[in-house]
């Protein structure tokens, strides 16, 4: 399974850089809400969060548009997103993005804010 992952040891500066290139991946414009990837404080630390690869988002989506691929990433197929946000609801880390008015997005471990962190502390990995 492909997955981002932060580098064991390495220590985040919370510049958000990797959150910038994902939200205007996404959106075309630099807005935190709208990363599928957050910087959260943990015990005074910052750490990356991402999309974990569980499931519970597709298991959540009535209208099947969000499927696993063959690398075991859960993508979601825009055309079939009916913008409930019941796949946002369930997911347990709430890095799954849901905007008004737009299809909902999440990490499909594209390397994006891998390239953008200047730390180097972001790969994806093969699980």
């Amino acid at each position: 399974m492909k997955k981002l992952s932060v580098k064991k040891g390495a220590a985040c500066m919370a510049c958000l850089e990797c959150v910038r290139a994902c939200s205007n991946a996404f959106y075309k414009e630099f807005h935190p809400d709208k990363a599928c990837i957050q910087i959260v404080d943990r015990k005074g630390t910052a750490k990356p969060m991402t999309c974990v690869q569980c499931g519970k988002c597709a298991a959540a989506c009535e209208a099947g548009a969000i499927t696993q691929n063959a690398k075991g990433v859960y993508t979601i197929n825009k055309k079939l997103c009916t913008q409930c946000g019941k796949c946002a609801e369930a997911c347990p880390f709430h890095v799954l993005v849901k905007v008004p008015e737009s299809p909902a997005s999440k990490c499909i471990a594209c390397g994006i804010c891998v390239k953008a962190c200047p730390m180097e502390i972001l790969e994806i990995v093969e699980k």
